[in-house]
């Protein structure tokens, strides 16, 4: 992966919001702001890791990066081209570019349905391979997850959660996909499972040179797995840098916090100090003003209290970018006092 080059899907001012509606005769009466702003891009054969709390808006943007909702505002370049400015036909094809792995491997499959079934409607429907070389096209994606060819012939329900995990990513390959959103694909699984799963992902993506969105609560499996790491908060992207260089100096006050919290394996660093949040996670409806973390940031000053930071480089050229610019400033000490 190397970002000199053209970006794979490049977004820009995307947000997305959910009316709420009440009343005896439904009407709107305010909105729940999911994503609300956000600009990054995906270059070819990276991983890109998306972290934030429940709620933040991560999974929303999945979504609409394979296209399944529609953005409020902003812009999904695939390629070079919007989204939004392609034919029936073209968004056909880029909707076989563009798979996704779901975070529940159970709800995300057909019980209804054989594996054979699962992965053949796909390919015969979008024309991959023929109906006389379909089986052996699934034997072929059963062997590259993991699975034997025996598995075909099975329902859902008759696999373990890594199994029908492997089965999910078995779909998402059978289109020949050149990008995957993974939607928290290993949280519903064993700590062991999560391994083979996360290793499995990064076979996947050297051998068929894959660029994922990788989307996590775990901080240790998107580390492992991601090249650069974005963390979200309230529907915003507050910090963006390469996974080495965010754990070891993040910037952002919710990115030390978030770092602080995760477990360390070494005995000696258990008396560590960990950055212990004040407060609660503001609602999605209910914004507030200026910089929207400023309500739990030990930090905080008057101008966070009015003002909403954008990203920024933490030093001219660089591409660490945090939206926190007392942080970047060096501003400390008395201010931070007198907050």
């Amino acid at each position: 992966m190397s970002m000199d080059q053209e970006p794979l899907m490049e977004i820009r001012g995307l947000k997305k919001y959910y009316p709420i509606r009440n009343g005896i005769l439904p009407h709107t009466v305010g909105f729940i702001h999911a994503v609300d702003g956000v600009d990054f891009e995906i270059y070819p054969g990276e991983t890109l890791g998306l972290v934030g709390e429940s709620g933040c808006g991560k999974s929303t943007i999945g979504r609409q990066l394979v296209a399944l909702e529609k953005p409020t505002e902003g812009t999904i370049s695939y390629e070079g081209i919007p989204l939004e400015d392609r034919s029936a036909n073209g968004m056909k094809k880029i909707r076989t570019q563009i798979q996704m792995v779901f975070q529940d491997p159970y709800t995300s499959l057909n019980p209804r349905k054989r594996v054979y079934d699962l992965l053949a409607y796909p390919m015969l429907y979008h024309g991959i391979c023929s109906k006389r070389e379909v089986e052996a096209e699934i034997n072929r994606l059963l062997d590259m997850v993991g699975l034997p060819q025996s598995a075909k012939d099975r329902y859902p329900h008759e696999f373990s959660g890594g199994q029908r995990q492997r089965i999910g990513i078995a779909r998402a390959l059978s289109l020949q996909p050149k990008m995957i959103v993974c939607d928290e694909p290993v949280s519903a699984l064993d700590v062991s499972i999560q391994a083979q799963i996360l290793n499995l992902l990064r076979n996947l993506q050297k051998e068929l040179k894959l660029t994922y969105l990788f989307i996590g609560h775990g901080l240790d499996a998107v580390k492992y797995i991601s090249d650069r790491i974005a963390v979200m908060y309230l529907g915003r992207i507050v910090e963006i840098a390469e996974a080495g260089e965010l754990f070891d100096h993040p910037v952002h006050p919710y990115t030390k916090a978030l770092c602080s919290a995760a477990p360390i394996p070494d005995p000696e660093a258990r008396d560590r100090k960990r950055i212990i949040l004040q407060g609660e996670l503001p609602s999605n409806k209910d914004i507030p003003s200026g910089c929207r973390f400023h309500t739990r940031c030990p930090y905080a000053i008057d101008s966070c209290r009015t003002s909403d930071p954008a990203l920024q480089p933490i030093h001219p050229g660089s591409k660490h970018l945090a939206a926190c610019p007392v942080l970047i400033k060096g501003l400390g000490g008395k201010e931070e006092r007198n907050a």
